[in-house]
């Protein structure tokens, strides 16, 4: 493990303690290298849209609103190979949750996110993506091969 020294102002070395304990970190490393991990993370996704990642798609819409769960589940059903995992939660008479765990390319998966996104009657929707390495594995001849995500961070 390698070591480095920063110096900060009194008032920047606050407000970075501040938030360190407000988001619960107990040392100041493990918070720089968090912050660390997420600089080269977002400087991969927007530099290497052809590389792989693993992502969580959340957006939250009217189930009531005319034909917008078929739009939805149309849009899934044409990007099938990258979902891995949903989940659907009704959160009140109208609006429902879904979360969607999707591994694929980058490009496909911002592909798919900005269509579910897009689509009229969605009313939030994030993506949070994590570029990985995706090897497949058999271990045996006769074992079926399964795929190991690696983060590249």
């Amino acid at each position: 493990m390698k070591r480095f020294t920063i110096s900060l102002d009194d008032e920047l070395s606050a407000q970075f303690d501040a938030l360190m304990h407000a988001r619960g970190y107990t040392n100041r490393s493990e918070a720089v290298r968090d912050m660390i991990r997420d600089l080269l993370e977002t400087k991969h996704l927007k530099n290497e849209s052809s590389g792989q990642c693993i992502a969580s798609l959340s957006y939250i819409y009217n189930h009531h609103e005319c034909d917008l769960a078929n739009r939805i589940t149309s849009v899934h059903h044409n990007h099938h190979d990258l979902t891995l995992s949903s989940m659907h939660v009704h959160m009140d008479h109208f609006n429902c949750l879904e979360v969607v765990i999707l591994r694929g390319s980058i490009h496909d998966v911002s592909d798919f996110a900005n269509q579910v996104i897009a689509t009229r009657g969605v009313k939030h929707g994030k993506l949070f993506m994590v570029p990985v390495e995706i090897k497949q594995e058999q271990h045996t001849p006769e074992s079926l091969s399964h795929f190991h995500s690696n983060p590249l961070v």
